[in-house]
């Protein structure tokens, strides 16, 4: 097992997006192989938080490659992305659904992850991080999910990436 490093994540995360697919989520010892994510690409982007401003909480976004953003959905669901690209370049990856759980929030629940997280780092932290197997699998692209608000033209960008079925 390879846990990815710092040189993973520090690219757009149109790159990143896609690779991190078939990769396994590790969070206290317990491990996920992701079949879904999403790319959100900056300010321009309507859909990524970044696109409202620099704010208290999109503060995280603007962070190193490999910092873990979580945030509450809908005051219920927790949601983890990780940031990919530069540091102020407001871009990340939502690490969408794994195989055993379908969706952002039915993921972060079965393996624990809360807000606590929040800023730590995929590459340095002992408590959760994301691993290379050697698994390879066939990914396809769809349109992103839960983004009425973003403009036609992002609602209508090909930034899901899943494993092909």
């Amino acid at each position: 097992m390879n846990k990815l490093g710092y040189d993973f994540y520090h690219r757009h995360a149109l790159e990143v997006a896609p690779e991190l697919v078939g990769k396994v989520l590790v969070h206290k010892g317990q491990r996920l192989r992701i079949s879904e994510t999403e790319a959100y690409c900056g300010v321009s982007d309507t859909a990524c938080h970044a696109s409202k401003g620099r704010t208290k909480r999109t503060e995280v976004l603007y962070a190193d490659a490999g910092t873990i953003y979580i945030y509450l959905c809908y005051g219920v669901h927790w949601l983890m992305n990780v940031i990919t690209g530069d540091v102020d370049d407001p871009q990340g990856v939502l690490i969408r659904a794994c195989v055993d759980a379908e969706g952002p929030g039915k993921l972060t629940k079965k393996l624990g992850i809360t807000g606590q997280l929040n800023r730590d780092s995929a590459v340095t932290s002992g408590e959760l991080w994301i691993e290379d197997d050697g698994f390879r699998c066939e990914v396809e692209t769809d349109k992103r999910v839960g983004i009425g608000y973003a403009s036609r033209e992002d609602q209508d960008r090909l930034w899901r990436f899943k494993i092909k079925r």
